[in-house]
C-alpha cells in the first residue's frame, strides 16, 4: 500500500521562448501538460498501472510564469477509489537567481487506472501514515471542489 507523501512528485521546467505566449509568459496550454503529466505519474505511483486523465477540476490560473523562470510543479494524491485517484498540482513560478517562488496555477485532477486494454482496473487503497502524509491530504481536503467529494 502507498503512502500519500510516497505519491508527492515535484518537477521543474525552464520557461523556454517556444513554451511561451504573446506576453512573453508560459502559454496556458504547456502548463497544463506539465500538470497533466506529472499528475499522472502521481497517479501511476500509487495505482501501480497506467493511470489516464479522466476529469480536470477547478483549474485557476492565479498568475503568469515568465520566459526564464522555472516553472515547479508539485503533485501528490490524496485519495482514491475503485479505479480512480483524486489528485493535488499546483505550479509555481521560480527566479532562477534568487529561489523566490509563487503559487501561480493549482487544480484537482482525477485520474483512472487502466490495464493494458484500456479497462479501469481497481486501485490499492491509500495510506495516510505519518504527519506529512497528513498535512497533504487535509491540505488537500480543505480545497477540493465540492463536487469531489
Amino acid at each position: 500500500m502507498t503512502t500519500v507523501s510516497e505519491t508527492y512528485i515535484e518537477n521543474r521546467q525552464r520557461v523556454q521562448p517556444t513554451h511561451t505566449n504573446n506576453y512573453e509568459s508560459a502559454h496556458g496550454g504547456n502548463v497544463v501538460k506539465w500538470m497533466d503529466e506529472i499528475g499522472a505519474m502521481s497517479a501511476m505511483r500509487a495505482a501501480g498501472e497506467t493511470c489516464v486523465t479522466a476529469k480536470i477540476n477547478g483549474l485557476d490560473f492565479k498568475r503568469p510564469v515568465p520566459q526564464g523562470d522555472t516553472c515547479i510543479v508539485e503533485s501528490y494524491v490524496y485519495a482514491v477509489g475503485q479505479t480512480s485517484l483524486r489528485t493535488r498540482i499546483r505550479a509555481f513560478r521560480e527566479s532562477p537567481r534568487t529561489g523566490e517562488r509563487e503559487l501561480t496555477t493549482e487544480s484537482y485532477f482525477v485520474f483512472v487506472a487502466v490495464d493494458a486494454d484500456g479497462t479501469p482496473t481497481p486501485v490499492p487503497e491509500l495510506e495516510v501514515a505519518g504527519e506529512r502524509c497528513r498535512e497533504l491530504r487535509e491540505e488537500a481536503l480543505a480545497g477540493e471542489p465540492d463536487e469531489d467529494r
